[in-house]
């Protein structure tokens, strides 16, 4: 471990501790998906549990990250989720020192602060259910999600359902190529867009085998670099096109008017959509969510396959 991941000292749950010590599949789950900030209750608490079924099913150990009294987790015991469930502040990699040297009582983990964490302890599988990215309108903002350099600068392999769908897409996959992330497509040749399977937009390389994943992983050209694997919702649960794409310019109208910027937007965008689609999206998150959970548990599995065994 690197003098900067000892410096975040993060407690693992016991079930995590134990497969990290035994070479076993794990894979890190962020919480603000979990959280208010996320999926309105009960479906946050069923979203957690559908995940972490998923990643169980398929042989690997589920380890959802938080910050709780000052202190980052990995793997979480059911009190632990039950304050994740209500958790209303969000921790990007920027604030885990923040987060630890002011004692956050419960601090639920973006994308970056997740890989940052998984990093840490050794996890080189993460599951979310879309990674941030280039916001509409960045060349003025210049609002750019921490996303995109966390996976740049931690070498994890990133699995979702592509980009949320309300931001600038190509200048995502842009930026990637820019930063040196592979960027794959999992059975599929198009980069996904969240709510529908596919954004229009070609993805740079598809991939269809577990192995062939692991195998970028370990042959890619800047060690540090992560990887991201992108899985379109399954078909059934997609959202069409034509009425997403009405939904969206109807929430970033009213983000724009309302003047909302920077974290907030997520979270204003995500429930308007909830709303002007009666509830739709809601079933679409936890079914791609839950989607992404198993295909990363199953490279999971895959990676520590080809490893050699922990060194006794």
């Amino acid at each position: 471990m690197t003098d900067d991941a000892k410096a975040v000292r993060p407690i693992l749950s016991d079930d995590v501790a134990q497969a990290l010590a035994g070479g076993g599949a794990v894979v890190a789950l962020e919480s603000t998906i979990f959280s208010n900030l996320g999926l309105p209750a009960p479906a946050n608490a069923e979203a957690l549990e559908l995940c972490k079924q998923a990643v169980h099913d398929q042989g690997a150990t589920a380890a959802v990250v938080a910050i709780l009294d000052g202190r980052p987790h990995v793997g979480l015991s059911q009190d632990d989720e039950r304050r994740v469930l209500q958790g209303t502040r969000k921790v990007a990699e920027r604030d885990l020192a923040v987060a630890q040297a002011q004692g956050w009582d419960v601090g639920v983990t973006t994308v970056s602060a997740t890989v940052a964490l998984a990093h840490a302890v050794g996890i080189s599988v993460f599951a979310t259910g879309g990674i941030g990215g280039v916001h509409r309108g960045s060349e003025l903002s210049g609002d750019i999600s921490a996303d995109l350099d966390a996976i740049a600068n931690h070498p994890v392999i990133t699995v979702c359902a592509g980009a949320k769908a309300f931001l600038d897409l190509p200048r995502t996959l842009e930026y990637l190529e820019t930063v040196g992330v592979p960027v794959l497509g999992w059975h599929h040749d198009w980069f996904p867009a969240f709510y529908t399977r596919s954004s229009g937009l070609p993805v740079p390389h598809r991939v269809d085998d577990e192995q062939v994943v692991c195998d970028v992983l370990r042959l890619r050209a800047r060690p540090a670099t992560g990887v991201l694997l992108t899985v379109p919702i399954p078909v059934e649960d997609e959202i069409p096109e034509s009425r997403i794409d009405a939904v969206l310019t109807a929430a970033l109208d009213s983000s724009a008017r309302a003047g909302v910027t920077g974290p907030a937007v997520t979270p204003y965008i995500l429930e308007r959509i909830e709303k002007e689609t009666e509830g739709q999206s809601v079933p679409a998150n936890l079914a791609l969510a839950r989607n992404n959970a198993a295909v990363a548990a199953r490279i999971a599995v895959a990676l520590v396959s080809a490893a050699p065994p922990p060194a006794q």
